[in-house]
């Protein structure tokens, strides 16, 4: 094709490879898939959020479901093979779109969320859906936003004599659901907790989270699911880190602005030796100057006309 006398080449557009669910037993009847210590992007298809998987007598269960409908598609044949059973309940642990934006692949009838979730998902899913097509392109093929028709207004949902324990917090997000699941002792945390990668703060309430981080701790647990990084098998070291990074970087960017650094600067700051196991740690230092940065501003730098404001 020639215009204005330079030859352009017309490339097709790429094409999506297949997303690769690799699940690992972590306990009696449950499985944890590792979504990809790393930022959303073309590379892995949006799949970086650890699902879990739990067989029960009256079905499969899934919590979370991933990013994209092929995600989703792909995730209920590995769950229905691994259990024998159809997917009869699938949690969606908070509105970030890397968690649960393949849910419209099922029946809404047998997703389940927070009454928070459900309404940012109703008034921001969109937005977060534009924005994962803008970065993933064609691995979103076909991915709508679906809001859960099952709003969780109970603490505990037993599946044939499986029961899981529901945990309505907040924090990381406006509404963050926990699951202890009673038969393997495993508490399925999502992003309240974090293990071996930083913690990403777009819509974190740092307050309400470490509260949540204390509920979490106080409970009666074994192994410990994050919503990303390994697996904690003692159940408290990813508590503790998770907390560890918040209190850090709240406390380094107050002593920034107090400083006079700009978010640029801010966002070089050094990083602490104890968090060098840290995937992502540099890329969500930075995303955190951009959530948190301003509020701490306009908290601690006054208007200079502010006294004369008041004076009027």
């Amino acid at each position: 094709m020639l215009i204005g006398g330079a030859a352009l080449l017309t490339l097709p557009a790429q094409a999506r490879e297949s997303y690769a669910i690799t699940p690992v037993a972590v306990g009696d009847g449950l499985w944890m898939i590792h979504g990809a210590d790393a930022p959303i992007e073309p590379a892995n298809g949006g799949a970086i959020a650890n699902i879990s998987i739990i067989d029960s007598p009256a079905g499969a269960i899934l919590y979370d479901c991933g990013p994209s409908a092929a995600y989703a598609r792909a995730l209920k044949g590995v769950a229905e093979q691994l259990t024998g059973k159809t997917v009869v309940r699938v949690y969606v642990s908070h509105l970030h779109p890397d968690h649960g934006l393949g849910s419209g692949v099922f029946d809404p009838a047998i997703v389940a969320a927070l009454p928070g979730t459900i309404a940012a998902l109703r008034s921001e899913g969109q937005g977060y859906a534009d924005g994962m097509y803008r970065i993933l392109s064609d691995w979103m093929r076909g991915t709508d936003v679906v809001v859960p028709g099952r709003t969780i207004a109970q603490e505990s949902e037993d599946f044939g004599g499986r029961t899981l324990q529901l945990m309505a917090l907040a924090g990381h997000s406006g509404a963050d659901l926990a699951l202890m699941d009673r038969q393997s002792g495993t508490l399925i945390a999502g992003d309240l907790v974090f293990h071996n990668r930083a913690p990403s703060t777009p819509t974190a309430d740092l307050p309400t989270w470490r509260a949540s981080l204390d509920q979490l701790a106080a409970s009666e647990h074994r192994a410990l699911i994050p919503g990303h990084g390994p697996i904690d098998p003692d159940g408290k070291a990813a508590i503790a880190q998770t907390r560890d990074w918040i209190d850090w970087v709240e406390q380094a960017l107050k002593a920034a602005v107090a400083s006079g650094m700009d978010m640029v600067e801010a966002g070089e700051i050094a990083i602490p030796a104890r968090f060098s196991t840290m995937a992502a740690a540099r890329y969500e230092l930075q995303r955190s100057v951009s959530h948190l940065y301003p509020g701490l501003e306009a908290a601690m730098l006054p208007r200079i006309d502010a006294e004369a404001r008041r004076s009027d």
